[in-house]
């Protein structure tokens, strides 16, 4: 038979998830496809307690901050816990309130609004990452927007004014850097990390292209400096994509972001590359009955 495309076959990730395991989300927008299908299929799962995330510092950021608050504790978040000086206006007119560390979807009206509901997810999160023993990061580019006034790396614009910052690519030394120390300070947690497969292409595909492979050369250090210390494994979601479904039918209408048939498609590989066979029919029970839940919501709106 004539074959029409290349087959990526992630095979058995030396990281494997059980319902037993609390599993924290952290990432690109692909992180939100695969935590979703996590929730779905019954794993204990929280994702993106910060909103989504692209770059690795950020991401890195926002794990050690839930460390922190972790130690201080659900109801006094101490020194991690957001304050009015992490209020920042959103710009172009938005009237809104957010923080350099959240995505525009914790935007509120007011800075109360915004410091309530960011620390109660903020405790809640911590409370999680206390208890939680597997890790999955979806890294999604390796360029960050700095502030030029005080240097610190953000993980959202929120439409500020472009000349409020400096734009510049991560070396690889200081991507390798930030995920060791990430890994490296939770010998807790199992890491399972990805490249997120949607593009960033406001600046070019050329400048994406280098992008995600600094990502690739960077991650590739820490894998393989891993030597027993701690444990993590790669999942080749970019790859699947890119190499295997390198069409644009599975692309959303943006041409960006991956279509639900392709998401399904990365998601069932990964089912069979992390997930242990014995548990797959009872996942699949556990999507009928979210698909039943959510079908029973929509009816009663």
């Amino acid at each position: 038979m004539l074959k029409l495309s290349t087959t990526v076959e992630p095979g058995r990730l030396d990281i494997s998830l059980g319902f037993q395991d609390r599993i924290m989300v952290l990432g690109s927008c692909f992180a939100d496809n695969i935590g979703a299908k996590l929730s779905d299929a019954g794993f204990s799962v929280c994702v993106n307690p910060f909103g989504t995330l692209y770059n690795p510092v950020s991401i890195a950021n926002a794990a050690a901050r839930l460390g922190a608050a972790a130690k201080a504790g659900l109801k006094d978040a101490g020194g991690a816990g957001f304050t009015s000086e992490d209020c920042v206006q959103m710009g172009a007119g938005a009237g809104l309130v957010c923080s350099w560390w959240h995505h525009t979807r914790f935007a509120r009206g007011s800075e109360k609004e915004f410091l309530d509901n960011a620390n109660k997810e903020l405790a809640e999160a911590s409370e999680f990452w206390k208890g939680c023993n597997k890790v999955i990061v979806s890294l999604g580019t390796a360029k960050v927007w700095r502030l030029v006034e005080s240097g610190e790396i953000v993980a959202n614009c929120l439409k500020r004014p472009a000349s409020e910052f400096s734009h510049e690519m991560l070396d690889l030394r200081q991507i390798a850097a930030v995920l060791e120390r990430l890994v490296e300070s939770n010998p807790d947690k199992e890491f399972i990390f990805t490249i997120s497969p949607i593009r960033h292409l406001a600046e070019g595909a050329h400048e994406n292209t280098l992008s995600k492979a600094r990502l690739h050369l960077a991650l590739e250090q820490v894998l393989a400096k891993e030597n027993g210390r701690y444990s993590c494994a790669y999942f080749p979601a970019f790859e699947i994509l890119l190499d295997e479904l390198r069409d644009y039918r599975f692309f959303a209408e943006d041409l960006v972001h991956p279509s639900s048939l392709a998401v399904d498609i990365i998601w069932q590989k990964f089912m069979e590359s992390a997930i242990p066979d014995e548990l797959h029919g009872q996942i699949r029970l556990n999507e009928k009955a979210s698909r039943r839940n959510l079908h029973r919501e929509i009816l009663h709106r």
